[in-house]
C-alpha cells in the first residue's frame, strides 16, 4: 500500500518551476541557455526596502507575529487599497500570506466543498486548476483564444456558470498572456456577476502596476462596488517591488471569509516572516516612484520581443497591455521537422526542440491550458531577450516541411 495520498494524483508539479530548474541544472552543467521561464523581475528589491528589514532583524523584530499579518502591515495594505484602488477595508477585512499563491490556496481550502465549481478562463497561470483540485473543487476552464484578445467574454462567463458555481479567478493582467481587461471590458463581466449571487470573485491583482500604454487597471470591487462583499481582491509585493524570495501576499475580502482563510493558515504555516511583513510596510508606504521607471523598461522589452517574434517564421504573437510575458502562437511550426528529422507534434515539443537545439528555456501552452502557444518571460536583461530571439529565429529557420 502506499504512503502517498490518492488527492496528490489528481495533480501535477508546477511546469513553470520544473523549466527553471532544467534551465539551472543545464547551466550548472555548462550548457549556454537562457531561460525565459521565471516569472520574476531581474531588477533588485528596493534599497529602502532591505533598510527596513534589516533593521526589523536589528530591533529585535524576530518573533511570531498574528497569524495573518501585522497590525502595522495590515493598516499599509488598507491604505494601498484605497489609495490606488478606491476600495475600504478595515484591517479586519484584510488577511496577509506567505505569497499571493498561499492565500489563493487558504482561500480555495476555507470555502470548497467537494464538488463546488471554479470558473478559471485558459490560458490560466499553472497553480489555479491544482489548487482547486486541492481543495476537492472542480475546475471550469473557459478558453479565451488569440481572436478574443485571450479575455474571458461575458457570454462565455454567462454559459459557465451553473447552481454548482462557487468562485470565477480573474487575472488582470494575466500570467501567461500578458491581457488586461478594460474598464469596459471588466463592468461587462461584473454585469454577469450581479445576476447570479452565488458566485464569489477571487481576483489574482499581482501585475497591477506592469500596464502600458496609457492602459488603465481596474479590479472587480473597483468597478462595481455591490460585488465588494462577495470578491477577494488579492495582490501582493512580489512583482511591483521585485520582492518574489520575500514572500508576502495579501487579500481584502469580507471579515467572515478573512477569518476562515485565518483558520487554515493558523494550522498551516501560521505568519509569514515577521522581518518580510516588516520590509513589506516599507515598499507599500515608501517611494514608489520606481515602479513607473521600472515599468518603462519592460514596455520596451515587450516591444522588442513581440517585434522580434513576431519576425521568426511560423511564429505570432500578440502584443499584450501588461504583465513581463508574451504568449506567441507556435501554429504554423507544428507539423514542421527539426534538423534531425523529429516532427514537432505539439507545442512541448517546440519548446523542447529551443532549449536542446539553441539553449532558449520556455514554457509549452499546454501547461496554461491553450495549445498551440508557448510563455516567453521578458522579466531579465535586454541583451538576454535579443540574443535569445535571435535563437528562437534561427531555430524556426531550421525547420523544414
Amino acid at each position: 500500500m502506499s504512503v502517498i495520498a490518492e488527492r496528490l494524483s489528481r495533480i501535477k508539479p508546477s511546469p513553470t518551476i520544473a523549466v527553471s530548474t532544467k534551465a539551472r541544472e543545464l547551466k550548472a552543467a555548462g550548457r549556454d541557455v537562457i531561460g525565459l521561464g521565471a516569472g520574476e523581475p531581474d531588477f533588485d528589491t528596493p534599497d529602502n526596502i532591505k533598510e527596513a528589514a534589516i533593521e526589523a532583524i536589528r530591533s529585535g523584530d524576530t518573533k511570531y507575529t498574528a497569524v495573518d499579518g501585522t497590525p502595522a502591515l495590515k493598516q499599509a495594505i488598507a491604505a494601498k487599497f484605497k489609495r490606488e484602488n478606491g476600495l475600504d477595508y478595515t484591517p479586519a477585512e484584510i488577511t496577509v500570506g506567505t505569497g499571493g499563491k498561499q492565500v489563493l490556496y487558504n482561500a480555495f481550502q476555507a470555502t470548497l466543498n467537494a464538488g463546488d465549481e471554479v470558473i478559471i478562463p485558459a490560458p490560466y497561470w499553472v497553480s489555479y486548476p491544482d489548487m482547486v483540485l486541492l481543495a476537492e473543487g472542480e475546475p471550469v476552464f473557459v478558453s479565451c483564444g488569440a481572436n478574443q484578445n485571450f479575455k474571458l467574454q461575458p457570454e462565455a462567463l454567462e454559459e459557465a456558470i451553473t447552481p454548482k458555481t462557487r468562485w470565477l479567478i480573474l487575472n488582470s493582467p494575466s500570467n501567461p498572456t500578458g491581457a488586461g481587461y478594460t474598464r469596459a471590458e471588466m463592468k461587462a463581466l461584473t454585469d454577469v456577476l450581479m445576476r447570479h449571487p452565488q458566485v464569489w470573485v477571487l481576483t489574482d491583482d499581482m501585475y497591477e502596476h506592469l500596464v502600458y500604454d496609457d492602459f488603465e487597471f481596474t479590479t472587480p470591487a473597483q468597478v462595481e462596488p455591490g460585488l465588494k462583499d462577495r470578491t477577494l481582491t488579492m495582490n501582493g509585493v512580489s512583482k511591483a517591488y521585485a520582492m518574489t524570495g520575500w514572500r508576502i501576499g495579501y487579500a481584502g475580502g469580507p471579515e467572515n471569509l478573512i477569518k476562515a482563510i485565518a483558520k487554515v493558515q493558523s494550522q498551516s504555516t501560521s505568519n509569514p516572516s515577521s522581518i518580510s511583513q516588516a520590509a513589506a510596510v516599507e515598499a507599500l508606504n515608501g517611494p514608489q516612484d520606481f515602479i513607473a521607471e521600472r515599468a518603462e523598461v519592460f514596455r520596451q522589452r515587450r516591444d522588442l520581443v513581440v517585434a522580434m517574434l513576431n519576425d521568426c517564421p511560423g511564429l505570432h504573437c500578440h502584443t499584450p497591455e501588461g504583465a513581463f510575458y508574451v504568449y506567441p502562437s507556435c501554429a504554423g511550426c507544428i507539423g514542421k521537422k527539426t534538423p534531425d528529422g523529429k516532427k514537432i507534434e505539439t507545442d512541448e515539443d517546440f519548446v523542447t526542440y529551443l532549449l536542446e537545439s539553441v539553449g532558449v528555456a520556455a514554457v509549452h501552452g499546454e501547461a496554461f491550458g491553450l495549445s498551440p502557444h508557448f510563455r516567453v518571460s521578458y522579466a531579465t536583461s535586454t541583451e538576454a531577450l535579443e540574443e535569445a530571439c535571435k535563437r528562437i529565429k534561427q531555430a524556426c529557420e531550421a525547420l523544414s516541411d
